[in-house]
């Protein structure tokens, strides 16, 4: 891998006295005494040091006792020819507030009221992140490490704890190298999905593509760490299928790759959740192939034309259909144009697709496997399948492919996420059932996913990952809302929780299932004191199945004091008391 440049986005607005020049001299010779093999500091490494001091100690004025400490040993821990002061933020600097928003993705966790940071690392070279692990070890900092910020429930960059924590922030490592003569890329954690993206089709012509999410602002590093998954997943996976090697920094400060790690914590780190062992610094993935042109639509019915049983019909076909076809299924309630027994709502059912081919043998699949859908010519849109990535985002046709480098999203609200998985098909009676509950409701949106083709042939025991054969499909709950306040937020998660409840009949059973990339505190949390292993046991299940008790058995072999740790990592297991 490459490094970045050097430059930060934000600058420090603080002076620099007399004073702090002195203490920063002293500070800088110290930092040149303490590297190894170096010998006696050379003039050039003496400015180098001083340079990354004068900020360190500048940014640092008005920092409390433990700020500074933890500071002076980030100052202390880095490497002289990377100075790391630039990418080190306090609540005293006015840059602060800025870092911090800039990637908070879910408004819930924007307030005033939110648990702040004790200090932000924007990591600027792999030494600032070695430097970080360690100085947060060394004094007892929790760290909480963001990517792209999409963490559904926010603990990427906040605390439920009392425990004073810092982020590490990995948006400035993002680089991407693509192999296109060996099929394969390196990307580094702090890249976002539509980056990885555009550089694949870009650098390969179009022949290759990667089987990841469909949000371009999602970032890298949470993404496969978690398991996440696309529109590609029955073709050919999730994106953990795809992931060769990696690149962390352990909880001493090492960095490993997979030879050096070793299969167990590779495997682990392959949708176990990176944050609970390490972090994460680059994946290199493997490759897939798509074809020049795919094809996309997205076709809607309401109750009224005949919505049950055509969601009746999908139920059937859509986890058995060509795995070239994915055809995702959105339920959500909106206003009747023919209003019936005295509500003007109805339940609308979008079939959003990708089919990797043309539309012409697309429209044949579904003739002779889905002709309920009623899909014609009209409906269909041919296009190159990184252009397919902006329509799935909702981007207007002619939207240039450059718009995937953007890292704004295209809206930011509060919302509240959660997930089951279906094993067999809902009848007819449940699903107007299901309907009339959410017409009540109102807010509450249901997306589908299907699964089979390649999910069903993977061994739920490859990744931890291991919702595989058995699934249909997967369900996910969503309420999005534009309102602040606690009592806003309370009303709307209360009726995500009440749809979540009305399904419990048609769900996955013993556990009850779901998916770590949508990470939901409703499950349960880890408070990361004795009591974590039994704590933990009541999400971890769920998530991961047979594949938790090796999960805690490499967490408790990598990091035995459970430095990585948040409000639904994997726990230690419980120390012997004599």
């Amino acid at each position: 891998m490459g490094h970045l440049p050097h430059i930060s986005p934000y600058k420090s607005t603080n002076k620099i006295s007399a004073t702090i020049i002195t203490k920063a001299k002293v500070a800088a010779t110290n930092i040149c005494n303490k590297k190894k093999n170096m010998g006696a500091p050379s003039p050039i490494l003496l400015t180098l040091a001083l340079a990354s001091s004068l900020a360190f100690i500048a940014t640092s004025t008005l920092a409390s006792g433990d700020e500074a400490t933890f500071i002076g040993c980030l100052i202390e821990n880095s490497h002289p020819s990377y100075p790391i002061a630039q990418a080190i933020y306090t609540p005293e600097n006015a840059s602060y507030a800025p870092v911090l928003q800039a990637y908070i993705r879910n408004l819930r966790f924007n307030t005033s009221t939110t648990p702040k940071p004790r200090v932000i690392v924007t990591a600027l070279h792999e030494s600032h992140v070695q430097a970080a692990v360690i100085c947060g070890r060394e004094n007892s900092l929790q760290v909480k490490i963001r990517s792209g910020g999409h963490n559904y429930e926010g603990i990427s960059y906040y605390s439920l704890s009392e425990s004073p924590f810092f982020i590490l922030d990995m948006f400035n490592l993002r680089t991407i190298e693509v192999d296109v003569a060996n099929g394969t890329a390196w990307v580094q954690t702090g890249a976002t999905l539509g980056e990885l993206y555009y550089r694949i089709a870009n650098e390969s012509g179009g022949i290759y593509g990667f089987p990841g999410g469909v949000c371009p602002t999602v970032g890298v590093g949470g993404h496969l760490s978690g398991g996440g998954y696309g529109n590609m997943m029955r073709k050919y996976g999730l994106t953990v299928d795809h992931v060769v090697d990696a690149l962390m920094v352990d909880v001493n400060g090492r960095i490993l790759d997979r030879v050096a790690m070793g299969e167990d914590l590779f495997w682990a780190i392959r949708g176990g959740g990176g944050a609970s062992f390490g972090v994460v610094l680059a994946y290199k993935v493997n490759l897939v192939r798509v074809p020049e042109t795919v094809t996309v639509f997205r076709v809607a019915r309401t109750l009224e034309q005949n919505a049950t049983d055509v969601v009746y019909k999908w139920e059937q076909v859509a986890p058995h259909l060509d795995e070239d076809l994915f055809i995702r299924l959105i339920i959500d309630v909106v206003n009747s144009t023919t209003p019936q027994n005295g509500t003007a709502k109805t339940v609308r059912a979008s079939f959003l697709a990708l089919f990797l081919g043309n539309s012409t043998r697309l429209l044949s699949i579904t003739s002779e496997s889905f002709p309920e859908l009623g899909l014609e010519p009209s409906d269909c849109t041919e296009m190159s399948w990184v252009e397919s990535v902006l329509y799935w985002t909702s981007f207007p046709a002619g939207t240039p492919v450059e718009t995937l480098l953007s890292r704004t999203p295209q809206v930011l609200n509060h919302f509240k996420r959660k997930s089951d998985y279906v094993k067999r098909p809902i009848p007819i009676e449940g699903l107007e059932y299901i309907f009339a509950r959410m017409i009540e409701l109102e807010k509450p949106i249901l997306t589908f996913n299907p699964y089979g083709g390649k999910m069903a042939e993977i061994a739920s025991t490859a990744t931890p990952f291991p919702h595989r054969a058995g699934n249909l499909w997967k369900v996910q709950y969503a309420a999005n809302w534009d309102e602040d306040g606690e009592e806003a937020a309370a009303y709307s998660i209360g009726l995500t929780r009440k749809l979540y409840e009305y399904m419990t009949p048609f769900v996955s059973k013993n556990p009850r299932e779901a998916f770590l990339n949508y990470i939901d505190l409703d499950l349960g949390i880890n408070r990361g004191d004795e009591a974590a292993y039994t704590e933990a046991t009541a999400y971890g299940v769920k998530y991961f199945k047979g594949n938790y008790k090796r999960l805690i058995s490499i967490k408790t072999r990598v990091d035995p004091q459970n430095y990585f740790r948040n409000e639904q990592s994997i726990p230690i297991l419980p120390r012997q008391r004599s």
